[in-house]
């Protein structure tokens, strides 16, 4: 995996772990990052970063409580397969894609326009 991959926008409003882990989440979920392979040390994405390894850390160690990662002590930090991701993260974004519905709804959004970006026919730019 290519270190370049990765990108703090400094700009952005949030914490700086949090863009690294959702970076990495992108990279797991697009396919990017294949199962079992091996992240970046901390120190190697802090110095490349330009961060401290603490934000790394703890974004690594949020991705491993998530299932998005394992840790190997003394070999690093691996990708899981998608099968191994916590049902609590699944339950979570349900409760997000609950509460993005139901203030869509109340925007006047129509449930078929919801289905439809669900089935991939949505306009992007609405």
């Amino acid at each position: 995996m290519t270190l370049a991959m990765i990108s703090i926008n400094l700009r952005d409003s949030r914490p700086i772990y949090e863009q690294v882990k959702d970076a990495f989440r992108r990279l797991i979920i697009s396919g990017a990052l294949t199962p079992e392979e091996k992240l970046p040390s901390v120190r190697e994405l802090a110095a490349q970063l330009v961060i401290n390894p603490n934000t790394i850390q703890r974004a690594y160690r949020e991705l491993e409580s998530e299932g998005y990662i394992r840790s190997v002590p003394g070999k690093g930090s691996f990708a899981c397969e998608k099968n191994c991701i916590d049902d609590g993260r699944v339950r979570e974004l349900f409760k997000v894609f609950d509460d993005t519905v139901t203030e869509l709804l109340f925007l006047g959004r129509s449930p078929e326009e919801l289905r439809g970006r669900i089935d991939g026919k949505g306009d992007a730019q609405t």
